[in-house]
Order: structure tokens, then sequence, then C-alpha cells
């Protein structure tokens, strides 16, 4: 078409495609991380459904990706039980010796307690034993002594020099420790709004984390300072009873393998 004919110049206009709207395609994105969180969710419900075996299975994936093809041809033809029983043998052998040890110096412990004419008459109130979190040293007042000032934290000097002379064998294990304080249920006054059992207790597992520390057990050691208040009674019969008023400090089981 000429432009003399009367209808002017032929303009063409060129649109640029580009995102539309204000958000443009960021949505898409957020539904991708949407639905993979929900495919982690699924797999996790999945695999906490499955027997222990499978976790172990999944489990050995994660922790060596590499080694996991070759053990997961025995999975296949049926020897991944027998892998997977293999392990599960060395923890429970692993956590025998450990349980062992932790007996062994428990009882020694006890030993040398019952020898010191210090103690002599304090081993009524000291037991010792194995629970599930690893050794035991459970420290009670009795009707005979007790180890803290009544209605304090502060430790009697029989009660800091016992502590003094566990920190002293503790100090030779790498484990880590756990100090529990316990009241009975006289309340404080003030309804709870002011200082109660629970400051108490935490303050009297202080105290006894101080005097361990004082006798050689290394600060780093210490994993938890727990204050029970009368949340945990030895004698439920009686809240009040003074046995309920009582120090624990647990060896804990270390969870690794020697080598």
């Amino acid at each position: 078409m000429s432009l003399g004919e009367g209808n002017g110049p032929i303009i063409i206009q060129k649109k640029k495609k580009g995102h539309e709207g204000h958000h443009g395609g960021a949505w898409k994105v957020a539904y991708a991380d949407f639905v993979t969180a929900m495919m982690a969710l699924f797999i996790v419900l999945w695999i906490l459904g499955q027997s222990e075996q499978v976790k172990q299975a999944v489990s050995g994936y994660f922790k060596d990706p590499v080694g996991f093809e070759s053990k997961s041809r025995g999975m296949l033809n049926g020897k991944g039980a027998a892998i997977i029983d293999m392990n599960a043998k060395a923890e429970m052998d692993f956590k025998a010796k450990e349980m062992q040890k932790l007996a062994s110096m428990g009882e020694a412990l006890s030993q040398e307690l019952k020898a010191n004419p210090e103690f002599k008459d304090l081993m009524d109130q000291i037991k010792i034993e194995i629970v599930d979190e690893g050794l035991k040293i459970e420290i009670q007042d009795s009707y005979k002594d007790v180890f803290f000032e009544i209605g304090t934290s502060e430790l009697k000097p029989a009660a800091q020099l016992l502590l003094e002379r566990i920190g002293g064998e503790l100090e030779k294990l790498p484990n880590m420790v756990i100090v529990e304080g316990h009241t009975d249920s006289r309340p404080y006054s003030g309804n709870g709004r002011g200082y109660t059992n629970f400051e108490l207790s935490a303050d009297r597992a202080n105290s006894a984390r101080r005097a361990l520390t004082k006798g050689g057990l290394s600060p780093v050691q210490f994993d938890e300072i727990r204050g029970y208040a009368d949340r945990r009674l030895k004698n439920k019969q009686d809240p009040y009873d003074i046995t309920n008023r009582r120090i624990s400090i647990i060896v804990k089981y270390s969870g690794k393998k020697n080598g």
C-alpha cells in the first residue's frame, strides 16, 4: 500500500512480553517449596510407621550414602536383616559394657565411702544404682541427719565433704553428669508467687554442683541442673516425709563407642 492513498502511514507496534501482575511467577516458587515440605512430611510419617529394620536401613543410607549401595544389595537378597541384627547386637554389647563399667565404678565408690570413717554413718542415706540414664548416686535427708540447713540451699559440712569426694571420683570418667534437686511438699508463703520449692530445689542442685566441682569434677562435664521441687516424691504416701528431700547425681551413658 502506498502512502498516497489517503490512509496515512502504517504503524506497527510491538508489545514486550513480561510478567503480568505484581507478583509475576513468585507464587510458583512458593508452591514448589510447599509441595517439597509436604512430601518430606509424608516421608517422615511413613518412616515412623515402619519396622525397626526399615528405620535402620534409612538411617544407614543417610550415615553412609556411598557405602549404602553395596549394603542395599544384601537387603534385596535377604541378607539385610543380618546386617541390621549385627549392628543392633553391637549397640547392645556396647551398652552392656558401659553399664558394667558404671556399675563397677558405683560399687567401688560405695566401698570407698564405707571405708571412710567420716562417711560411715551416712551410708544408709546414700543409694547408688543403675537407671535408664546411667549411674545414679542419690543422697537423701533422714531424721538422723540432713544435708542442707532447713529451708535453705546451704550445705552442711559433712554433705559438702561427701560431695567433694564424689566429685573427685567422677572426675576420672569422661561421662556427662546431671544434678537433680528434690524437696518435700511443704510450701513457702506467697501461694507460689515468690520463692518456692522449685527455686529451692534448683538452688540445692547448684550447691551440689559447686561442691562436685570443688572436688575435681570439670565444669564442662555438667549436662543439666534440674530442680524438680516436689514433683518426683520418693515417698508419695507422705509428701512431707523428710526422705523426699534429696540430691540425685546421674552419670550418663556416654553413647559413644571407643575407636
